[in-house]
């Protein structure tokens, strides 16, 4: 029997090895590439990402929250960094410049996530996210990644410029048919089997992969160590930018939210007010050392909770093995520049369909709100908005001030913004005038 647990526990710590680094392993590659780093300058960001990750994910297991959820560099971060990039010459500011001032940024907004957990404002920053708020944050959130994944899939990176980028069809029919197995198998096969269905998509897309299209180029080995890789934040700061990194800190924290309360029905309980204050207080430390590092800031990841539903598998110990492992590899160049070989668009198809499930998150959510017509336009508004932000190129914002074409041109920070400013309006509308039946409705619209 303890043979049997020590290999079920062995095989899911190995399947959420890999789903830690399939959601890791882009972010420094593409943030590298937006700065015109060196290749021994973006393996050092690889390098340090794996083991910021991996002790995030086992301190967090252990110390923090102490769910099964993966504490990797944030989604609406890394869109802030990237559009900024893209941004840099119409501010007139050149990239180095762009690294110190988002690096000042970052340890500004560290800082602030540290007091928010250790003065216990979590508890009332809470309630600003109802279901309403946060049916629209699953949604966009599932839109906006699975937007990333389906190109990786089309062969597409995220770093690739427009006029380079280009559908690869063979690549992507590998792609489609890896995540259509594993989907299948998730679906179809037998418990014990279905929870592998990830590890074993992965591992057999990779073989396929390399048999019909040759290996990847590996990484090189050479580092480049030091801090603020990106910038020294040591004169021409820029405001501005300042400024948006502060405010993207801020809303950073609806990914907190998100992944503890998206837990809540798989761990059968609430989070009570000491996990989100732990949660808080190691991410804003976590951010700090990304401001220091030239990494992606850190927040617990939304999308664990399609990958809880998926394996059935919520046991802290296979997270905690595979996060250490993780760290692990990271300090082993030759290893993880074998990991880095793994094909983009194997990775991104069995993303896709762990991410798919965040509709299933969104639509609970969805069905704790009371629809009239005050709450549908509330929530169809940033919806729509976040939405179609997303799908409009860079070029449209050029009329734009060059600070807020950053902040506007993310269609899933507006929506959350929009979101929330939508939802405040609705609670001081709603205060003065309080019957018994409102209170009703407030409470099916807020609670269950």
């Amino acid at each position: 029997m303890r043979h049997q647990i020590a290999l079920r526990s062995g095989l899911a710590g190995l399947q959420w090895l890999f789903f830690l680094f399939t959601n890791t392993v882009v972010i420094p590659i593409t943030v590298g590439a937006a700065f015109g780093l060196p290749q021994g300058r973006i393996q050092f960001l690889i390098q340090c990402s794996f083991v910021l990750t991996g002790l995030a994910c086992a301190v967090q297991a252990w110390l923090g929250h102490r769910r099964s959820i993966m504490e990797g560099q944030s989604g609406l971060w890394w869109g802030v960094i990237l559009s900024l990039c893209a941004a840099a010459p119409s501010l007139g500011i050149t990239l180095p410049q762009l690294g110190g001032s988002l690096a000042a940024g970052i340890l500004i907004s560290g800082v602030l996530t540290i007091l928010i957990g250790v003065c216990g404002l979590a508890a009332p920053l809470s309630r600003l996210f109802t279901p309403g708020v946060m049916a629209v944050f699953m949604f966009l959130l599932g839109c906006r990644l699975n937007t990333i994944f389906l190109e990786g899939m089309l062969g597409i990176s995220a770093g690739d410029a427009p006029d380079s980028a280009l559908i690869r069809p063979g690549i992507f029919g590998l792609a489609a048919a890896v995540a259509l197995f594993v989907a299948v198998l998730s679906v179809r096969a037998r418990p014990a089997i279905a929870q592998y269905a990830l590890l074993i998509g992965i591992l057999g897309g990779w073989a396929l992969h390399r048999l019909l299209f040759g290996p990847q180029a590996q990484a090189a080995e050479n580092l480049e160590w030091g801090w603020f890789p990106l910038g020294q934040p040591n004169g021409g700061l820029d405001v501005g930018v300042i400024a948006i990194a502060v405010i993207a800190g801020l809303i950073n924290a609806s990914n907190t939210f998100g992944a503890l309360k998206g837990t809540d029905r798989i761990y059968e309980r609430e989070a009570d007010s000491g996990q989100y204050r732990r949660s808080f207080t190691i991410s804003g430390i976590l951010a700090v050392f990304s401001g220091l590092l030239g990494l992606v800031p850190y927040a617990p990841y939304v999308s664990s909770v399609g990958f809880l539903l998926q394996t059935r598998i919520r046991d802290r110990l296979p997270f905690v093995l595979g996060g250490l492992l993780f760290a692990v590899i990271g300090l082993i160049p030759a290893v993880s520049g074998v990991l880095t070989a793994l094909p983009l668009s194997i990775g991104s198809a069995v993303l896709l369909v762990t991410y798919l499930r965040l509709l299933g998150s969104s639509l609970q959510y969805f069905g704790r709100i009371r629809i009239d017509p005050a709450n549908l336009y509330r929530t169809a508004a940033p919806l729509f908005v976040g939405i179609i932000l997303m799908g409009m190129p860079s070029s449209y914002f050029a009329s734009l001030p060059p600070l807020l074409r950053p902040l506007l041109g993310n269609g899933l920070l507006v929506g959350i913004i929009l979101a929330l400013l939508l939802d405040r309006m609705r609670s001081g509308a709603r205060e003065p005038e309080r019957s018994e039946a409102y209170s009703g409705n407030e409470s099916n619209t807020k609670e269950e």
